[in-house]
């Protein structure tokens, strides 16, 4: 591997770089890592070891084709990078996770870190996931419906207008658009575009999200701010002007030598000669200053459903505390004891998805939405059809499934138990209700 010019002398002096080892851990191959979901459970075909800083994180043999396993479609589990699961001890260092939480997770897109708050906190805590990027908002919906969770609100803001809520957030989780110099080992392609004017470009672009977002933070609440990139000037530099434009202080505590983590005067380094894994920075900081939190006395509303539409739905959906929320994408399911954040929330900024999509009507009929499919809080009682491997591939490409005496009516599609969406027995036919957009476009893995 050929690294662009100066970028070796510009890691000279970092804690934790050593040249040679690190040149050498660049000519290895990357591995490959995953994260079980918690709310699913799912037996893995494919050898795998665990990942010492994450309760579901595992390190896999080698790296299976993702695209033909049912289970990834299913959401069983998030194929995400061991270095970045380490924002699990981190987050349980800063707080108690399983009192009621408002965090936000403001670089969300794909999911990764928003699949795994998820995991991590507790089911009265509100997660809002924002994507600024449209197309990346998309992908980010697709992955939190996978995790199959009700309390959670997708939002596609700048951070300007997010920072209005102020004093809201109990925790601000913020993943930077960086230089991406920890990822060149799975991504030479990122060489391409580095050089130490785009790293001092990141470096202001950073500084203007956390001055945007800082005021959405509540006094005592915790920013975890991370990079993939080695680069001082987005790292530690980065966390030094936080402490000295705010009033803060950092929230690090120590890890096990064993997990080769480098940790720094201002945070922790992920070295691939030192750890199993890619290059990644993270910290910890506390905002001491206070804020005059946002409140608001209107409470959130939406269409009302009907009383026969709400019987409907109780055969589709179980959830204690749930609240069903209609709109022109039809209902949704979300958690009424949350309902006054969603109603300070939505006083700043429109929310693009809320909770979980159940479905909608055509004239009288419920169409049950894939998001629904997915969840956690589907009625156990839905028929299913169990499908084998083979037809499950199929199902997943949008192809025709061949089955005999069936009743009319919606079925569940499962393999292995795990639901991957919805069929329409028609009695003499199944039609294929996989959205398409998420359908498998190859046909083989050959």
């Amino acid at each position: 591997m050929s690294f662009p010019d100066t970028f070796l002398d510009h890691l000279e002096g970092l804690p934790g770089f050593l040249s040679p080892a690190f040149q050498e851990a660049h000519r290895s191959v990357p591995p490959t890592s995953i994260r079980l979901n918690t709310f699913k459970s799912a037996l893995l075909s494919f050898e795998h070891t665990p990942i010492p800083w994450s309760r579901n994180g595992y390190y896999l043999s080698q790296r299976p084709s993702f695209t033909f396993d049912p289970l990834f479609h299913a959401g069983a589990y998030y194929v995400q990078e061991a270095s970045s699961q380490l924002l699990e001890p981190i987050l349980s260092a800063c707080t108690d996770l399983t009192q009621p939480l408002r965090v936000l997770d403001l670089c969300a897109a794909p999911g990764g870190k928003s699949t795994h708050l998820l995991s991590l906190l507790s089911e009265n805590s509100l997660l809002v996931s924002n994507e600024v990027i449209r197309s990346r908002a998309g992908i980010l919906q697709d992955n939190l419906d996978k995790w199959g969770c009700a309390n959670m609100v997708v939002t596609q803001e700048d951070p300007s207008v997010l920072g209005k809520l102020k004093g809201f957030f109990d925790m601000i989780v913020v993943d930077a658009p960086c230089s991406g110099s920890g990822l060149f080992r799975k991504d030479p392609d990122a060489m391409l575009h580095w050089s130490p004017a785009a790293v001092d470009h990141c470096a202001g672009r950073q500084q203007r999200i956390l001055k945007d977002i800082w005021p959405a933070l509540k006094a005592g609440g915790s920013l975890i701010y991370s990079t993939c990139s080695y680069a001082r000037q987005e790292d530690e530099d980065l966390v030094q002007w936080i402490l000295s434009t705010f009033e803060a202080g950092l929230q690090l505590s120590d890890f096990p030598s064993a997990w080769g983590i480098t940790r720094t005067e201002l945070g922790y380094r992920c070295w691939p000669h030192l750890m199993k894994g890619e290059g990644f920075f993270v910290s910890a900081i506390q905002k001491k200053s206070s804020e005059t939190p946002l409140t608001t006395k209107t409470r959130f509303s939406m269409g009302k459903l009907s009383a026969e539409q709400r019987k409907v739905l109780a055969d589709w959906w179980q959830q204690e505390d749930g609240e069903w929320l209609e709109g022109k994408e039809g209902c949704r399911a979300f958690p009424s004891m949350l309902l006054p954040e969603l109603s300070i929330l939505s006083k700043v900024c429109p929310s693009v998805h809320i909770g979980t999509r159940v479905g909608s009507w055509s004239h009288s009929d419920f169409i049950p939405d894939h998001a629904l499919a997915l969840s956690r809080f589907r009625h156990p009682s839905l028929p299913q059809l169990e499908l084998d491997r083979e037809e499950s591939i199929r199902y997943l490409q949008r192809g025709t499934l061949e089955r005999s005496g069936l009743e009319k009516g919606w079925l569940l599609a499962t393999y292995q138990g795990q639901a991957l969406g919805w069929i329409k027995s028609l009695g003499t036919r199944l039609n294929n209700y996989y959205p398409t957009h998420l359908r498998i476009l190859k046909q083989s893995k050959g």
